[in-house]
């Protein structure tokens, strides 16, 4: 039998999961394995969309910051033929989160892989922000320190204007204002910033202005899931 895995996505904001379609649920069931990036937070999405699943009856992994070392075990789950489902803490496995290196794997085993439809925030960022989505770059974190920071934001500044593209970045909450203190530091007076936080919950905001506008704008995205996006004009 050709083992399926199934690439799960999840909730970004716990109380949405009207955000997750019922055939994951199916996807779910039919397997046997779980490959999470984190236990317990799957364990409660699982049973937040389905209590009638028995979370125990799975056999569990955890992958966060150990998916090589998770390889071994992953393959020979493949070839017992059990189905796995992949699981990242939100949003979609291998999108800004872990899963990649298993999925890569997958592939090289030559298994099915039924990637399933969910909330992804940078794709939702990107949608609702008003900005180029036919040319887009997601470059993750950008580099803690200060000077380095400035540098790249000059960069993805500088290569959004030549290319006309967007430019999604993504940081630790606890330093989102940092951030975008300096973004307003580095960035032209013309170019766009949006800036989209909390996708899918209660306090759901999303807005694009220019660097001139944000700058005498209040702002406060402490410690907030927040997508950010770029692009010079």
């Amino acid at each position: 039998m050709n083992p399926i895995v199934y690439l799960v996505p999840t909730v970004l904001d716990e109380m949405a999961t009207h955000t997750i379609p019922a055939y994951i649920i199916d996807a779910i069931k039919d397997s046997k394995v779980i490959f999470a990036e984190n236990e317990r937070t799957a364990r409660r999405f699982i049973k937040s969309i389905c209590k009638e699943i028995v979370i125990d009856e799975y056999e569990w992994f955890t992958i966060h910051k150990a998916e090589e070392e998770q390889r071994n075990a992953f393959q020979q789950k493949i070839k017992e033929g059990k189905n796995i489902a992949i699981i990242s803490e939100a949003g979609c496995p291998g999108i800004a989160d872990p899963g990649q290196i298993l999925i890569a794997l997958a592939q090289e085993l030559k298994v099915t892989i039924k990637p399933l439809v969910g909330p992804s925030s940078i794709l939702l960022a990107l949608m609702a922000s008003g900005m180029n989505g036919q040319q887009f770059e997601f470059v993750g974190y950008l580099p803690i320190d200060n000077t380095e920071r400035i540098k790249k934001i000059k960069e993805l500044e500088a290569s959004s204007q030549k290319n006309n593209s967007s430019k999604i970045f993504i940081e630790t909450p606890y330093r989102n204002n940092q951030l975008i203190e300096t973004i307003l530091k580095t960035c032209k007076g013309n170019t766009k910033l949006c800036i989209a936080a909390e996708l899918t919950g209660a306090n759901e905001w999303i807005k694009t202005n220019s660097i001139t506008a944000w700058g005498k704008a209040k702002t406060d995205f402490h410690k907030k899931p927040v997508i950010f996006i770029l692009q010079a004009v």
